[in-house]
């Protein structure tokens, strides 16, 4: 055991040695004895090359923490219930729930959010199984906007042949009438924390390859999704699609006083009723048009006044004489078949020739 450490100690002591062996060379002068000898090819040995690795994608941190929540109340339809499955894939700082009840009152979002650690909220209002209402919220001090939802089309759709990456981060292209009037400033700054990504979330990639588009026409928001070719920087619609027709901003959320109200919306049940009452008027037209048809069958004609110049268009006809036919006429006999009826006329014809003999 004692040999064994002896060499122990003996190679880790050339070992120091080595180590310290170009400071002694440095040191002692030229012709001088060295402590060491190192063989030729370390001396003329090439320094390693320092590789640089290169950083992570994301070098900043998670500063923006929107989170969204998107849900509905009970009795959507499945378009709804697809359009907010894709809204929920596109938005990858989003969350879900179950469906609330409609007896609930409205305030009653703000818990949930808040029970889910989110400061934005979508909710899908759906009333008679056929009118579809959109909240955009910013829980709990608001402000906050209600629209009725039209032209609701989702990605499934055939005629939608874009694509994009999962979870990768949108443009958000707005119309510039957004920047003219307030009440579209305000809702272009609850559009923008609601479907801009934060940078940096875990959950999503750090490219940009779709765009979000808010344009205004017919007082209507059109909402699209395009997404961004590499080759040409042309469009290619993905979807979902769908229209918002603005019925009130609100100060807080999900109520409180109203802030902005369109004059140019119709509720949908008053958009029924026009439709209704314009199909009666139609029915109602047609029938006064019967009931004055047939009055005029009814009346009596009006008696036109004889014009004394017709006689002068008038041709006489040509008077035939009167016969008078004294003696009756032979009765002809009633022959069912046409065979026996021209025997009879035969053997008419030949008594005739007899007599005439």
């Amino acid at each position: 055991m004692a040999a064994k450490r002896k060499r122990g100690a003996l190679a880790a002591g050339k070992a120091k040695r080595a180590r310290s062996a170009p400071s002694a060379e440095k040191a002692a002068p030229e012709g001088g004895p060295r402590e060491c000898s190192i063989p030729p090819q370390e001396n003329n040995s090439i320094p390693p090359q320092e590789y640089s690795i290169p950083p992570p994608v994301s070098q900043g941190k998670w500063k923006n923490k929107e989170r969204v929540l998107i849900f509905s109340s009970r009795g959507i339809n499945f378009r709804t219930r697809h359009l907010m499955q894709d809204l929920r894939t596109l938005m990858p700082h989003s969350k879900a729930d179950t469906k609330m009840d409609r007896k609930d009152q409205l305030f009653v979002i703000n818990e949930v959010c808040e029970m889910k650690n989110c400061n934005k909220c979508i909710f899908f209002e759906a009333k008679k199984k056929q009118d579809l209402y959109m909240w955009l919220s910013n829980t709990p001090q608001g402000p906050s906007a209600k629209f009725l939802v039209q032209n609701v089309h989702t990605l499934a759709e055939l005629k939608m042949t874009g694509n994009c990456l999962r979870g990768s981060r949108p443009l958000l292209s707005f119309d510039p009438i957004f920047d003219r009037e307030p009440h579209y400033a305000l809702l272009k700054e609850l559009f923008i924390q609601i479907f801009g990504t934060p940078q940096y979330h875990p959950k999503s990639q750090p490219f940009v390859d779709h765009v979000f588009t808010f344009t205004i026409t017919d007082e209507r928001i059109w909402f699209r999704n395009y997404q961004i070719i590499e080759e040409d920087a042309s469009l290619v619609e993905i979807g979902p699609r769908f229209v918002l027709n603005l019925i009130k901003i609100f100060q807080g959320s999900f109520g409180g006083p109203t802030l902005y109200e369109n004059p140019h919306y119709k509720s949908p049940n008053m958009h029924r009723r026009l439709v209704r009452l314009s199909v009666a008027a139609k029915f109602r037209e047609k029938q006064q048009v019967k009931e004055v048809q047939k009055i005029k069958k009814k009346g009596t004609k009006i008696l036109v006044e004889e014009d004394p110049t017709e006689v002068v268009f008038e041709t006489p006809a040509e008077e035939k004489p009167v016969e008078i036919q004294l003696v009756k006429p032979e009765s002809k006999p009633i022959v069912k078949d046409k065979k026996k009826l021209r025997k009879i006329q035969r053997k008419k014809q030949k008594k005739l020739f007899r007599t005439e003999g």
